[in-house]
């Protein structure tokens, strides 16, 4: 079977690139708050092995247009809804990093019926109120002093000190930053910030096959939030990856890569 590749612009506006055999089932990818899906390459040439790779900008980043009304997560879990749609997919496996995470879990409980696989990268969960009041305050910073208020100080919560003096991780956070429509960062980081309390204790848990990772030293979503993600839906796994920060899936790829594959892979043998 060759190999197809389509790389378009759905009717809303999403930016997407869709590679693969036709035969092979689709996994999606969903970056994190001020990326891109440019946050995938190193994972790509793999996934592609096995899946037919669905990768897309989320409102208002990258190349997609903003979101056609006030974020929220459940716009951001319609907007790939609507991509599936658009490109005729039934049924796709979710990977979301980050606000991703969140994303994915929105959409589990949204669209469970054009779910397969769900995988839910260092994301947050329950983060007390202390926690959480300072979360929003720095959501509350964008908006008032624009995308790159935080940026600095994210970056050493994100990366490790020796990656950050030697790797390439943080200029491409960088230049993905600056590409996002002001309008729509900000609301993406209240949305980042916020929406993670419709989340926590569903009345209906999610039912998918499901695996939860996160970073040992990642102070935003920390091992104790994926705890509480997994132990909220019932059979998931759970792994810890050592000694890396909330970008670990930058700074060592293959700590996430050979997880998440052989994850997958007892689905999709």
């Amino acid at each position: 079977m060759s190999k197809g590749y389509l790389n378009g612009i759905a009717p809303d506006g999403t930016s997407f690139d869709f590679v693969g055999e036709a035969d092979k089932p689709v996994l999606c990818l969903i970056h994190g708050l001020g990326l891109s899906r440019k946050l995938w390459a190193d994972y790509l040439p793999e996934f592609e092995k096995d899946f037919r790779v669905l990768n897309y900008d989320l409102y208002g980043h990258g190349s997609s247009a903003p979101a056609p009304e006030e974020a929220s997560l459940t716009v951001f879990s319609n907007q790939l809804a609507g991509l599936l749609d658009h490109l005729k997919i039934a049924k796709a496996s979710v990977i979301g990093f980050s606000i991703g995470g969140m994303i994915n879990r929105r959409f589990a409980m949204d669209h469970a019926d054009k779910l397969e696989d769900l995988v839910i990268l260092n994301s947050p969960h329950d983060r007390g109120e202390e926690a959480q009041q300072k979360v929003e305050a720095r959501a509350a910073s964008v908006r008032e002093q624009g995308a790159f208020s935080t940026f600095d100080e994210a970056l050493k919560r994100w990366f490790t000190p020796e990656y950050l003096a030697t790797g390439t991780g943080p200029d491409d956070v960088r230049k993905w930053r600056g590409q996002v429509d002001a309008e729509s960062y900000a609301q993406s980081a209240w949305v980042l910030a916020n929406g993670v309390r419709e989340l926590i204790c569903p009345k209906q848990p999610i039912a998918a096959h499901t695996l939860v990772m996160t970073s040992e030293n990642d102070s935003g979503s920390t091992p104790k939030m994926s705890e509480d993600i997994s132990a909220e839906i019932p059979g998931s796994e759970l792994i810890v990856v050592p000694g890396l920060q909330h970008l670990g899936l930058m700074e060592q790829p293959e700590m996430f890569l050979t997880p998440v594959q052989n994850f997958l892979k007892r689905s999709n043998p």
